[in-house]
């Protein structure tokens, strides 16, 4: 294991000494140094969670726009996403399929795939450990450049779509000891404003959902409007009420007449407390021993509704073991009214929030006819409490 943690260290020196656009190029090539590997790819997981991108060494530059793109549902990466394990294959004459999770903190950017003309043993472990470090670099180096905001792309974006995307946390999932937590956003056609938003600081963490009235860039804008007055209110320590407050203002004073429903969700990493705004939003779905159920609290006026009163924080029930989806109303209209909500969520509860979120997102847009006329958004957060982490999941 000594080797293998030198090896690591390697990667990651690598990576830093080189450009930020060569961090792949240089991975690639410390695995075929080290295990001879003959063919190396990263594929990258899409911005929706439906699709991979396939980037091989050969076309890591941002100009080689014709990436194959390479859908993943019931197949082995799939497997390879949803377990987090390293398979393995024989593939013939082609010698000997690696593919690994490239996961950090529970986001999945992607996997790595590599074929090896043998494996000896102790390869698969070592080859887990270069995927996890390549995590890592990508987190690091996607701040300072375009390739992987390319890289997770299978369609066109729009103005609207380039301004809502920004305003997404970077990373679509998390995991800590006391949680785990994932989103998906489907995008209608013309945008339509939703958003979803997470932090964690030393004791709290922090949720949001919310959808804007309208559609296109004006939505997207409003959009813009509400998450960053949330935010601003939440890292200057403002309460629940007055984040709550400052985000219903800044619509008052800058959203040209619209309103917006949301939620603002705060959760005690102790397990002391779990508090909740609701601004005219649809209730949370709570799974909690085998049932689902509405979490049914009192709903305030929309954001940006004139001569409003105080926001009502109210306490929510949350024990350890409990599921809560958090959703926009994109879920359940128009033609997503067939999507069984409380079912899916039955029906997954063994997976990993990311998997829930993916598997929402894909029934919402087969329901639409992948053309849904409503943004579709839902938040999903498993709470396991102080004091540690549930069996591992996939597991009944």
């Amino acid at each position: 294991m000594v080797g293998d943690r030198i090896g690591l260290a390697e990667v990651l020196e690598a990576a830093e000494a080189a450009a930020p656009v060569a961090s792949l190029d240089v991975v690639a090539r410390n695995l075929r140094e080290r295990f001879g590997a003959r063919y190396v790819s990263f594929l990258f997981v899409d911005i929706v969670g439906q699709r991979l991108l396939r980037v091989s060494e050969q076309s890591i530059a941002p100009h080689e726009r014709r990436a194959d793109e390479v859908p993943f549902d019931d197949s082995i990466y799939d497997e390879v996403l949803r377990t987090q394990k390293v398979v393995h294959e024989p593939q013939g004459e082609r010698g000997q399929r690696v593919l690994a999770p490239v996961t950090n903190r529970g986001d999945t950017v992607g996997v790595l795939e590599l074929f090896l003309t043998r494996v000896p043993q102790g390869v698969l472990a070592q080859i887990e450990e270069v995927a996890h470090a390549l995590a890592y670099v990508i987190v690091t180096d996607r701040r300072f450049t375009d390739l992987y905001h390319w890289g997770n792309r299978t369609t066109s974006v729009s103005l609207a779509a380039e301004i809502q995307r920004q305003l997404l946390p970077s990373a679509s999932a998390c995991e800590a000891t006391e949680f785990a937590l994932a989103g998906a956003l489907v995008p209608a056609s013309d945008i339509a404003g939703d958003t979803f938003d997470y932090s964690l600081d030393q004791d709290t963490l922090h949720l949001s959902i919310t959808d804007a009235m309208g559609h296109d860039v004006d939505a997207a804008l409003m959009a813009t409007l509400l998450v960053n007055a949330s935010r601003g209110a939440r890292r200057a320590g403002a309460d629940l009420a007055e984040q709550a407050h400052r985000t219903h203002q800044a619509l008052l004073e800058h959203g040209r007449r619209t309103f917006a429903t949301g939620q603002l969700l705060r959760i005690a990493l102790n397990g002391s407390s779990a508090q909740l705004v609701n601004a005219g939003h649809p209730w949370p779905l709570r799974l909690r021993e085998g049932t689902v159920e509405e979490v049914r609290l009192a709903v305030n006026l929309p954001f940006g509704v004139p001569a409003h009163g105080t926001y009502q924080v109210q306490d929510i029930d949350l024990r350890p073991g409990d599921r809560l989806v958090l959703y926009t109303d994109g879920m359940q209209e128009r033609q997503a009214q067939k999507v069984d909500l409380p079912g899916l969520i039955l029906d997954t509860a063994t997976e990993h929030p990311r998997e829930v979120a993916r598997h929402l997102a894909t029934a919402v847009t087969d329901a639409c006819n992948n053309n849904p006329q409503d943004d579709a958004t839902a938040l999903c957060l498993d709470w396991h409490g102080p004091h540690g982490r549930p069996a591992p999941y996939g597991r009944a």
